[in-house]
């Protein structure tokens, strides 16, 4: 997901997403390797949306009139289910049987730590702020709807920054599966690009380590597969492995296991910055989370997905080391 918080490199980001600075001078080895390594603050993750992406968004909703809130739909892509366990009887279809006007109070915490290292210099912490987002959820014709309460964050100045986002508009497209196929999200006027960008990654992280049902009815001790690509510079392929280890009655226990894989040997940097070749990338994650087929989103749980990833600057010398880890929880 794109990183944008109070440090130092949210200044460079968001310069480069705007393509101003930071462009190498032509002849200059150096000076593209160096470029090559700055433009990487801005996806130091895969969670969430790129550069350009974010850009439109941010620039469509400072668009519009003061008072109103634009809302900017996101696609998310289609998601696979199979069984590989139909565990024990008696066995019945997984569906979310949530009546229309249901509302549910919860809270989504996000917390994202990035570690990077160019070749022996020291390591780098580039991990923005951790975000706590208490919801109002809503089902309607389309979904869910979500009203975002009082943001917080233990960083002062991206909590300050938060505080106008409190009554914006955010939800989810969701299939008779349980699957996420669209996200939307309508922050109010006043809130600024650092805010939107954390608001933005917080619900990323949550599409993306969110679960879908099999098709089939199964029982407790169930496991499937949801196979889904997940969107971002370098784009992967995530498999979770899910495991109903509880039910009672609507209320659902969910064991989660979660491998990514890149779909391709190169990164492509933003802006044509160039390129970087994929050395080696691992990351997996596993968590617990609750589920109520009558409430529209998760009740409890947390997911972790963490590992470490190796980049290599084909025409030079410079190799990048990251260690990433993403916490999302659920809470009242």
């Amino acid at each position: 997901m794109t990183v944008l918080s109070s440090s130092p490199s949210s200044a460079n980001a968001t310069a480069r997403c705007t393509g101003s600075p930071g462009r190498p001078r032509q002849g200059s080895r150096g000076a593209r390797s160096g470029v090559l390594l700055l433009v990487l603050a801005v996806t130091l993750t895969a969670f969430g949306v790129g550069c350009s992406e974010r850009s439109e968004i941010t620039a469509e909703a400072e668009a519009e009139p003061a008072g109103s809130l634009k809302e900017v739909t996101m696609p998310i892509a289609a998601v696979t289910t199979t069984v590989v366990e139909p565990g024990e009887e008696p066995r019945s279809p997984l569906r979310p049987a949530v009546q229309p006007g249901t509302v549910q109070q919860v809270t989504l915490s996000t917390n994202h730590h990035i570690e990077q290292q160019i070749n022996s210099q020291a390591v780098r912490d580039f991990s923005p702020p951790s975000v706590t987002i208490p919801l109002t959820a809503q089902t309607g014709r389309d979904g869910v709807e979500l009203t975002l309460g009082t943001v917080t964050s233990p960083d002062p100045a991206l909590a300050k920054a938060l505080a106008p986002a409190d009554g914006s508009r955010a939800g989810f497209d969701i299939s008779e599966l349980g699957a996420i196929t669209a996200l939307r999200l309508a922050p109010k006027p006043a809130t600024s690009d650092a805010a939107r960008a954390a608001l933005e990654n917080a619900f990323y992280q949550a599409v993306y380590q969110s679960i879908a049902y099999p098709d089939e009815p199964v029982g407790v001790g169930a496991v499937w597969t949801v196979r889904q690509q997940v969107s971002g510079s370098v784009p992967l392929e995530q498999v979770t492995t899910a495991t109903l280890t509880a039910r009672d009655g609507n209320l659902l226990t969910i064991e989660l296991n979660v491998v990514q894989t890149p779909k391709s040997t190169v990164w492509h940097l933003p802006n044509q910055a160039g390129q970087l070749e994929i050395v080696d990338y691992f990351m997996h994650g596993t968590g617990t989370i609750g589920v109520d087929l009558g409430q529209p989103l998760p009740v409890s749980g947390s997911v972790e997905v963490g590992g470490n990833q190796t980049y290599r600057d084909p025409n030079s010398s410079v190799t990048l080391r990251q260690t990433l880890r993403t916490q999302v929880q659920w809470g009242a």
